[in-house]
């Protein structure tokens, strides 16, 4: 029987900082680093939201679009990097705010940007196999930058949700694959608060590498080309990387469009390939296909082909579109942003 998606939603904070900001606040060289990334504005979450509540709310979103009893969950994983506790999982808060059942199994995952698409994988396999009726995964990101470095141009806030089981799908799941290896191209010790980053290594040996070659396997394993897929949503860590990968790849730019919502929110982590996919299908029509590749630094990329049904546009009335956090902004001057984010560690 066939897996896939039953239901989905997103969340994007209304808060917004334009790169310009940033960049006037760290000179010339910072304008250099800005102009090189194609993003114009990020997401900023708010005072009072963190991973775990930004989770909540598109999980939310995602209950009421399958149309599901949340006590049909047999599984809840929430993949961030950002998680609010290090030791108190936010898979179990996002469970009771949900109201499900006890007897369920409930993880955090973290593989950089791409646990949520693994969350998708782990539901995949329980419920072909029978073990649940229901899986919910989640990406959900805060994601963090040091003042002046890159990453604070791009790094931003928001979770993408999706309702895992067999029935009443709005778009199949047929094919997946992974590409992983060892390659530390961007890592955070225990005690930092901030990432550090290989600069240019980030590019080449990692971020391409593993989105290139989960593509072609997938391509390979389900015997497609780079013209068949109606849409493609890349990991997007900025405007730049995805459509580099799809002129790699041979793919037309313009099947990223939908998705590609860095240059608006900025890279969101976790959350960026969940919110690109809800995107996409928020404007995809009955038998087109999607193909997603995630990538997490690391490093690794998962993959996956997915077919559009008809039970799509019986839902679509009951979904809260992600354009509707998307268009809905107030935006923060730096000095905000900076306390918003809690920068100011002397605090």
């Amino acid at each position: 029987m066939a897996v896939g998606i039953v239901g989905y939603g997103g969340y994007v904070p209304r808060y917004r900082i334009k790169v310009e900001d940033i960049a006037r606040t760290w000179g010339e060289e910072a304008q250099r680093i800005k102009d090189g990334l194609g993003i114009f504005e990020k997401s900023v979450p708010d005072l009072d939201e963190d991973a775990a509540t930004m989770a909540v709310e598109s999980a939310r979103n995602a209950i009421a679009h399958a149309g599901i009893n949340p006590q049909t969950l047999g599984a809840v994983f929430v993949g961030s990097e950002s998680h609010p506790y290090a030791v108190k999982p936010t898979a179990t808060i996002v469970a009771e705010a949900l109201g499900a059942t006890p007897n369920l199994t409930a993880a955090d995952l973290e593989f950089a940007c791409k646990a949520g698409t693994t969350a998708i994988q782990c539901c995949m396999g329980m419920v072909s196999s029978g073990m649940i009726e229901h899986g919910l995964a989640i990406g959900s990101d805060t994601s963090q930058g040091r003042p002046g470095d890159a990453l604070e141009y791009t790094a931003s806030a928001g979770a993408g949700s999706f309702i895992i089981g067999k029935d009443n799908l709005v778009a199949e799941i047929l094919g997946t694959y992974s590409y992983t290896t060892d390659t530390p191209d961007f890592w955070r010790r225990p005690s930092a608060d901030f990432p550090s980053h290989g600069g240019r290594f980030t590019g080449e040996p990692a971020y391409f590498k593993h989105v290139v070659n989960a593509t072609k396997g997938l391509m390979e394993k389900m015997k497609i080309g780079p013209k068949d897929p109606d849409y493609v949503v890349f990991h997007q860590p900025n405007g730049k990387f995805p459509r580099e990968a799809a002129k790699i790849l041979g793919i037309d730019a313009k099947k990223l469009e939908p998705g590609l919502l860095t240059p608006r929110i900025g890279n969101t982590y976790s959350g960026a390939s969940m919110l690109g996919l809800a995107a996409t299908l928020d404007v995809a029509k009955p038998g087109q296909h999607i193909l997603v590749t995630s990538f997490g630094s690391g490093a690794g990329s998962d993959s996956f082909l997915i077919k559009v049904t008809d039970a799509i546009e019986a839902k679509r009335p009951r979904s809260v579109m992600l354009s509707t956090y998307i268009d809905k902004r107030e935006y923060l001057d730096y000095g905000l942003y900076v306390k918003f984010r809690k920068k100011l560690k002397s605090l």
